[in-house]
Parts: C-alpha cells; sequence; structure tokens
C-alpha cells in the first residue's frame, strides 16, 4: 500500500532528518518546519521506526485540508478515508494544537474530529457505536493558519525513548538530539571521540550505536506493530535484518567523562543497557584538568585527529555563571593547543563563543540553532585540521 509518511523533528533538525530517510532509500517530497514528508510503504513506516535516529515520531498522512468552521472541519475530516487503516475495532484518541487559526480552540478541535472520524467509521463498518476496544491509532491534527494536516501515530512513545536510560541526572540530553550532535560532527568510527561532560552519557552511547550501525528503535515496541495495516512477518524481517546489520567488530575509541561520580555511574548503567557497554571508556575528572594524551582517551594525544562533542553546563537548570567561565576558558586552550581537534559544543550560554574567541582569536566555523528541549541553544562548531594536513 503506497503511504505519505511524515517523520516530525526538532526544530533545526529537519535537514539531517532528511538525510536519514534519503539514506533509507524514501523519495522526500517536501521538508517544512518541524517534519519531513515522504513516500513509502508498509515496509517503509517499519523501517523508519526502526532506523531513524533523529526524527521524534512517524506519522502516515490522512490528509490535509482548510476549515475556519466548525461544519467544515467536520465535513472535511469525514471525507478522510479513515476506514483503510482503522479497523471496526480501533481505539482512536485525538490529539493536536492550532496555532494562528479560527479554530484555535483544541479541545473543541478535538471533539469535532473525534465525532467525524466516529461517523465515517460508524457509516462504513455499519455500527451506531464505535468499541474502541482494539489497538490505538492515535490521531493528530495539526492546525496552522487555518490548514489542518491529520496524522496517524505509527510510533507511540517518541522515537527518543530507545529503552536504555535506566538511570538519569540533571538536565539530560534527549536521545535524537544526542544523535544528531553526532551525525552533524561527521564523526567516523576511526577516530577518538570525547564526551567531557557526559552526564548519564546520551552522546557517547548514540556514538557508539551509529558507529555499530546498531539501529536506534532495535530494543522497543511501536504503536504500529499491533496494527492489521503492517504484517507480523514485516516487523520480524526488519529486526531481523537490523540486528544483522549491527558491526560488533570494529573497534572504538570513545570516552566519557564527567566530575560528577553520580553522572558516570549513571552512563555506565545506561551504556550496559544499550549493549555498548565495552566500547567507552569512562573517567570520573574535572574536564578543566583535562587535555588529550595521558592515556585519556586511550592511545590518542593532543596531535591526533580526534573530535569533542558535548552538551555543556549552561546555568540553566545546573552549574553556575563561574562553572561555565571556567570550562569556557579551558575549552579555548584546548581549540587553540589541539588544532587537529574538531571540537563540537552545544550551550545556551551566549558567552561561550565571545570568551573562546578571546583566547583562539577565531570564532566558530559554524553554528547552529537547536532546541535541547524548551531551551534555545547555539551548536558550536570548530573544525580541527583535516587528517594529512
Amino acid at each position: 500500500m503506497k503511504l505519505e509518511l511524515v517523520a516530525t523533528a526538532t526544530f533545526g533538525l529537519e535537514a539531517v532528518v532528511r538525510r536519514e530517510i534519503e539514506a533509507l532509500g524514501y523519495k522526500v517530497i517536501r521538508t517544512e518546519d518541524g517534519r519531513v514528508t515522504y513516500t513509502g510503504d508498509e515496509r517503509a513506516a517499519v523501517r523508519s521506526n526502526l532506523w531513524l535516529r533523529t526524527a521524534d515520531r512517524v506519522y502516515i498522512r490522512m490528509g490535509e485540508f482548510r476549515a475556519e468552521t466548525f461544519e467544515e472541519l467536520f465535513q472535511q475530516t469525514k471525507g478522510i478515508a479513515w476506514e483503510d487503516i482503522i479497523p471496526s475495532d480501533g481505539a482512536f484518541p485525538v490529539v493536536g494544537g492550532s496555532v494562528k487559526s479560527v479554530l484555535h480552540s483544541v479541545p473543541a478541535c478535538q471533539s469535532i474530529i473525534k465525532k467525524a472520524v466516529v461517523s465515517r467509521l460508524g457509516e462504513f463498518y455499519c455500527r451506531e457505536t464505535m468499541p474502541e476496544t482494539g489497538a490505538e491509532y492515535r490521531t493528530r491534527f495539526i492546525a496552522h493558519k487555518d490548514v489542518f494536516l491529520m496524522l496517524l501515530d505509527t510510533s507511540g512513545a517518541g522515537l527518543h525513548k530507545r529503552g536504555y536510560r535506566v538511570a538519569d541526572v540533571a538536565a539530560p540530553i534527549k536521545e535524537t538530539l544526542a544523535a544528531a550532535l553526532v551525525q552533524l560532527s561527521f564523526y567516523r568510527n576511526d577516530r577518538a571521540l570525547v564526551d567531557c561532560c557526559c552526564g548519564s552519557g546520551t552522546i557517547p552511547i548514540e556514538a557508539a550505536m551509529i558507529a555499530r550501525n546498531i539501529a536506534p528503535g532495535l530494543g522497543r515496541s511501536f504503536a504500529a506493530e499491533s496494527w492489521d495495516l503492517i504484517p507480523q512477518q514485516i516487523w520480524k524481517e526488519e529486526k531481523r535484518l537490523a540486528f544483522e546489520a549491527a558491526d560488533f567488530d570494529t573497534e572504538l575509541n570513545i570516552t566519557a567523562m564527567d566530575i560528577d561520580k553520580r553522572a558516570i555511574r549513571a552512563a555506565k548503567e545506561n551504556a550496559d543497557e544499550a549493549g555498548v557497554m565495552d566500547d567507552i571508556d569512562f573517567a570520573c575528572i574535572d574536564m578543566t584538568t583535562w587535555e588529550p594524551g595521558g592515556g585519556i582517551p586511550k592511545g590518542i594525544s593532543k596531535d591526533d585527529h580526534g573530535v569533542v562533542i558535548s552538551n555543556l553546563p549552561y546555568g540553566v537548570r545546573i552549574s553556575n555563571s563561574e562553572d561555565n567561565r571556567r570550562i569556557h576558558r579551558h575549552l579555548g586552550e584546548l581549540i587553540k593547543a589541539c588544532p587537529n581537534w574538531s571540537f563540537f559544543l552545544i550551550t545556551a550560554d551566549k558567552e561561550l563563543e565571545k570568551e573562546i574567541e578571546q583566547i583562539t582569536g577565531r570564532k566558530a566555523d559554524r553554528r547552529r540553532k537547536l532546541y535541547n528541549g524548551q531551551i534555545e541553544t547555539q551548536f558550536y562548531q570548530y573544525h580541527g585540521n583535516k587528517p594529512g594536513r
């Protein structure tokens, strides 16, 4: 069955999600703020959920229309062929949001959409009421400037919930964002990678999973697994292929460090749950005393071509301004002393680039606005010399 799929994304990560979709072999129709639309079939929905590292969820696009009255909303929603996917016993809770639309009341829109879907399915299945005792087909509407986009959620829990986060610390970074930072760094598994403020270990864990080609969704379940639309055989085949695609032979050099012993314990627990415990070296040290060499990371010096990727403390929920200043100054010293290393730093502290420039005389090579939850951050990229130069 030909499907139009929509992968939603955190603002700023749309291009990363698009690259992942295209790498899976699917044609992207359009990229908009917060979502990427592409074509596929039932197997594409399965692969997308198993393999997309940076998307928030995968939806089936059911329809899009303009509505400025509740009657228009009802009739347009009822005109969609919901029965193509939702069976007679399917449960279909309605969620959504409305921005800059005449129909701005979300509860009212939910109620109208629900009634319209019940009316459509009731007529198709010859029922006065819908039991909704079966699998869940969560319906999401996105209303923007009076245009309603209607979606069915194939993922269930957000794709950032890989299943390995069994221990947490303050201000953890989402798995999807961590994976995006690794991909934006163009990290390769033949280079050393260091997270000097690792927290619960999400960045090094995601880096190890990328380096090992471990499908991020392999350890969890999805809403569409219980749908009639997708045969169980497809789920079994794709999970088997994903397991066989993993590379457990390549030697990795990934280091996770943090000043907090509790953070290191949490990072180890999470890495163990993710199956990459043996791929990461853990060190409980103050990063302002660290520089490449001396065994951290193993066998690597400041003259080698390493990568630092870190979600720095930025005083919004943890740390304080003086801690930030010390960290920023030391990072500036490292960037100056280690020209072959590349540094990728995400922070909400707007003083970072200025403080590093005072020491190095250079601005970031690239910067990208990203959101860590509701916090606006900048992802600063300082590129080291390319190998061979």
